[in-house]
Formats: structure tokens, C-alpha cells, sequence
């Protein structure tokens, strides 16, 4: 099977698409035929050897485990002889970690205790996009920040991985969600859900008067004395992201410095370091599956393109996930192209309700609504594979699109 591995620690360059031989499953482990994985900021760390303290138990000079990839979705291909809760054909999603890291291959193995049941309404992309990031998010919000229904939740973040998750999770709980993310995330932070969205190049949301009871700050890039002056008088702040550089020294030095803070006073400051949890993978499950929570995927990928893809992360500009994709049907997102020979799609077409995957029919055409990463208003793209012309949602007068914003409709040979 091909399989992305690394020998040496190193910039993305050190990957390479191999040839290896597929792995088997143990007694309680199932091989899993891998149909999407998504990228985290755990690969490039492992893959770069950063901050130098993952090498204690990764491998001082080079890595113990030569594979990358944590978040996986697939259908089981084989089972070992204990497991009892999948068989071959299921759809799963869920995580390979430790000596079994390596989703990042055209087959997997991880632990029984380590999967789920897809949900049929999502993807494998978008199960795949689920793991790493929601495990951090719901227990950041849930065991480390106390969620109650009715409170005030702020997510710095809002557009990233975990925090396009958190953003759904705490809305699951019937809080009120402020989001916090650049201008061209906006529109797509108010689409899953945030009550409120903050544009951090506009308006600093820490000087703004508004108090929160509960904080996710999946970016760490404000003082804590800044972040404190926003929680209530017993709100609580969790750490749940931030630059770690190559020794570590910030995020210890900040982890001391919330501890102290939390000593002295009625608010807690508390960081987070999430675990594997078969029971939270369920949950995330039955969030899915309720349409309460729907995974936003920035880019699509080829498995000889994990190079790319970590590179497009490491730049830390990702709107929600990065997904390397086994799935041929359809080009890589970041392949569409904007053209200007297409005519652009006229108002008034009747798509209330619609959502990313709903499918209908408009002028006798089928039409799929599509969800894209980036949209240029006004103009249409192209999808060069299929030769799809594609209308972009706009907010002006020459569509009306009343569902999810930043979406785009899909038809063939319109007229």
C-alpha cells in the first residue's frame, strides 16, 4: 500500500509517498480502508521534532514511529479476533495514535476502543475532520470549563479547527456564542451558529466592555491579564492553543503564570491537554447525526500532497480543517478556478432550507449544494474535472440564497 512516512526530522520536504506493506490487525484492533484523514498541528510538530521536548518520547534523533496522521474515516477491512462492535463494510471514524499513528496511508489499524460509527449524513471527510479537534473542544468546554445552558461563551479562534467546532458544541448547549476571527472568516463563523462575531482586525474584543462566562482560546495570543479583564467575576478561561516554539518556554511560563492567577481570586484559568475518549467520539457522533454539528473543511488534498498540506497549515491561516481525501470523484478545492466566461446565476432561485450535501432540482438541472473555502463575489469557478460551473453566494442582488452563507450551487451545462 502507499503511505506517507519520514525518517529524519525536518520540514515537510522530509515526507515521502512510499510503497509499504500493509499492516494487520491485532486482536482488538481493526484495519481500517482509509477513505479520508485529516491534518493536525500534532503532525507537523511530530514531523518537525518541535518543540524539542516531543522528542523524549517520539526519539531524540530521529522518530520512533515513522508514519503521520491522527484523525481517520473509513470502512473496516478487517477485524481482529476480540473485537465485537464493527465487522468489514462499516463505516468508522476516529483516531490512530502512538505506535499506530499513520492515517495518512491507503489503510490504518487502530484500536477497537479508538473508533465510531459514521454517521450517514456526514462525509468520511468530514468524519475525518472530527476527532483530534472536537475531543479538545468538548472537553475544554464541557470537563474544564463547566458548561451550563444560558451562559455567555466567547471562542478565540473561532474559525479554526477547534474552534469551528467549539462554536457548534457550545451552541449544542444552549449558550449564547460570540466568535472571534479575521475579516474573510466572518460570514462563515455566523453560519454555524456564532450569536455574535468579533473581527479582531477591526476591534480588539478584550477592550470592547463585554464579560463571558466561560473563554475557549484556541489561539493564546492575548495577555492573560487581557483575557481575565472579560470573564465574569466566576468565569473561566481554557487554554486550549498557542505557539509552543522550540522549547516550550511560553506555554509553560503562561501554564505557571494561569496557575497563580487562579490561586488569588474567584476566576479560574485552566489549560487543557485533551484525551482519547471512545464515549466522546460517540457524542460527537450524535451531534453529527442530529445536524447540530457540521465540520467546515477549508482544503481537500491528494496523499502525495500531504507535503502541500502541511505546508498550507503551518501557515495558520486553515478556516476549519485540511482533509487529505481517497475519494477521486471530485477535484481538490484548492484546484477550483475563478473564470469570467460563465454567466453568472440570476436571483430569486428557490433554496431555502438547503444545506451543504442537499441535493435538488432547478430548471430541470440537478443541482448540489456545495460548500467552498474561499469565494470570490461575483464571479463563478470552474471545477476543471467535471466542468462544473459554479455559482458563488452572494449577499447582493444577483442570487438569494437564504441557507448557510459562503455556500455555492453546482449544475451542469446551465442555460
Amino acid at each position: 500500500m502507499k503511505a506517507i512516512v519520514f525518517h529524519h526530522y525536518g520540514s515537510p520536504d522530509v515526507l515521502k509517498c512510499e510503497e509499504i506493506a500493509r499492516p494487520t490487525a491485532g486482536d482488538n484492533e481493526v484495519l481500517i480502508k482509509v477513505r479520508a484523514a485529516a491534518l493536525n498541528p500534532y503532525d507537523w510538530h511530530f514531523m518537525r521534532g518541535m518543540p524539542y521536548l516531543i522528542r523524549a518520547m517520539a526519539g531524540l534523533r530521529k522518530p520512533k514511529v515513522t508514519r503521520l496522521g491522527f484523525d481517520v474515516a473509513g470502512q473496516v477491512e478487517a477485524v481482529g479476533r476480540k473485537v465485537t462492535q464493527f465487522k468489514p463494510g462499516d463505516p468508522v471514524f476516529g483516531a490512530c495514535a502512538g505506535a499506530r499513528a499513520g492515517a495518512f496511508a491507503e489503510y490504518a489499524c487502530t484500536s477497537e476502543s479508538a473508533l465510531a460509527m459514521k454517521p450517514h449524513n456526514v462525509t468520511f471527510e468530514q468524519a475525518a475532520a472530527v476527532p483530534m479537534c472536537a475531543l479538545t473542544a468538548l472537553q475544554g468546554l464541557r470537563d474544564k470549563g463547566h458548561i451550563k445552558p444560558g451562559q455567555k461563551v466567547l471562542v478565540n479562534g473561532a474559525a479554526g479547527g477547534v474552534g469551528s467546532l467549539a462554536v457548534q458544541i457550545a451552541k449544542s448547549f444552549g449558550t449564547e456564542v460570540t466568535g472571534v476571527c479575521s475579516t474573510r472568516n466572518v460570514d462563515m463563523v455566523r453560519s454555524i451558529g456564532a450569536d455574535h462575531v468579533i473581527d479582531y482586525t477591526q476591534q480588539d474584543f478584550t477592550k470592547r466592555g463585554h464579560r463571558y462566562d466561560l473563554i475557549l482560546d484556541a489561539v493564546g495570543n492575548r495577555p492573560l491579564s487581557a483575557m481575565r479583564r472579560i470573564l465574569s467575576s466566576n468565569g473561566i478561561l481554557v487554554m486550549a492553543g498557542g505557539q509552543a516554539g522550540r522549547w516550550m518556554i511560553g506555554p509553560v511560563a503562561r501554564a505557571i503564570q494561569a496557575s497563580l492567577l487562579s490561586r488569588f481570586g474567584s476566576q479560574k484559568l485552566v489549560g487543557l491537554l485533551a484525551r482519547a475518549s471512545k464515549e466522546d467520539l460517540s457524542i460527537m457522533r450524535d451531534l453529527m447525526a442530529a445536524g447540530k454539528v457540521t465540520p467546515v473543511i477549508d482544503r481537500r488534498y491528494k496523499l502525495n500532497e500531504v507535503p502541500a498540506a502541511i505546508r498550507y497549515l503551518e501557515e495558520g491561516h486553515a478556516r476549519g480543517k485540511v482533509v487529505i481525501s481517497f475519494d477521486d470523484s471530485h477535484k481538490a478545492s484548492n484546484q477550483i478556478e475563478t473564470t469570467s466566461n460563465f454567466r453568472r446565476v440570476p436571483a430569486g432561485l428557490d433554496t431555502s432550507g438547503g444545506q451543504v450535501g442537499h441535493q435538488s432540482r432547478i430548471r430541470g438541472k440537478k443541482v448540489v449544494v456545495r460548500q467552498l473555502p474561499r469565494q470570490d463575489p461575483g464571479h463563478l469557478l470552474k471545477d476543471r474535472r467535471h466542468d462544473l460551473v459554479v455559482g458563488v453566494y452572494l449577499r447582493g442582488k444577483e442570487a438569494n440564497f437564504e441557507f448557510l452563507s459562503r455556500i455555492a450551487i453546482s449544475m451542469r451545462d446551465p442555460r
